[in-house]
């Protein structure tokens, strides 16, 4: 019966990372876009799509789900260069919790034009002894949310957020993720003066940060130069 109930947390939230858009916004890289779900989706709101991701199998199927203006690549945003510079925004759902979420930042801030938007829901670490309220609200809230979705799909036939199992869809999964939310807002902090990370209900949170459009003493940019080693350092 909990399978039957069980929905999908990631598209739940593809919602959120829509709202936080900014206008104009005409290029988009989708970071991690998995089976290019969340990619076609951006692609009916923006010119431009750039969606990457790390794992062959996942740009295949995205490769076969997107629209034409949905360009799909295989690539480590760690590693390789990323397919294009000056985005409007960058977006991800649950991927940077796979890499050090420093390094991460950093390379996506670069690639942002100036007032563009990161957007990112991401995986935290479990962290029962801050969040136990939450976690709590979350357990019932999903069950409620369950029902509501199963009805809808027994009488209209509607599947918002159905959740496909990871071994049919071949997506990564990480167990023991490496950051708490507090820890990860820290670690942003240092990366990006001014960004924002809070706690999402379902066992995610959200990290929003706008590029500055004049740079200044105390931005990203500065910081990183001044000290870079210590921007590379986790937060224990």
């Amino acid at each position: 019966m909990s399978a039957v109930l069980d929905w999908s947390h990631n598209v739940y939230y593809q919602r959120l990372l829509l709202r936080h858009l900014p206008r104009p916004c005409r290029r988009v890289l989708d970071v991690g876009c998995g089976a290019g779900g969340f990619a076609a989706r951006l692609a009916q709101r923006v010119e431009r799509v750039d969606a990457v991701d790390r794992c062959a199998r996942m740009i295949e199927d995205a490769r076969r789900h997107t629209p034409g203006n949905v360009t799909c690549v295989l690539a480590d945003v760690l590693l390789d260069p990323l397919p294009g510079t000056d985005y409007d925004a960058i977006v991800s759902i649950t991927a940077l919790h796979h890499m050090p979420l420093a390094d991460a930042l950093e390379v996506l801030a670069a690639a942002l034009r100036p007032g563009g938007v990161l957007a990112a829901v991401v995986l935290p670490r479990l962290d029962l002894r801050r969040e136990w309220p939450v976690e709590i609200v979350a357990m019932v809230g999903h069950r409620l949310l369950g029902v509501m979705f199963l009805a809808n799909r027994l009488l209209r036939g509607t599947h918002a957020f159905a959740k496909e199992h990871h071994t049919r869809t071949g997506m990564p999964v990480v167990l023991d993720p490496p950051l708490t939310t507090r820890q990860a807002a820290r670690v942003a902090a240092a990366v990006l003066p001014g960004v924002r990370v809070r706690r999402l209900l379902f066992w995610r949170y959200l990290l929003i940060w706008e590029k500055p459009i004049r740079p200044h003493l105390g931005s990203w940019r500065t910081d990183v130069a001044a000290d870079p080693v210590r921007h590379r350092r986790l937060d224990s």
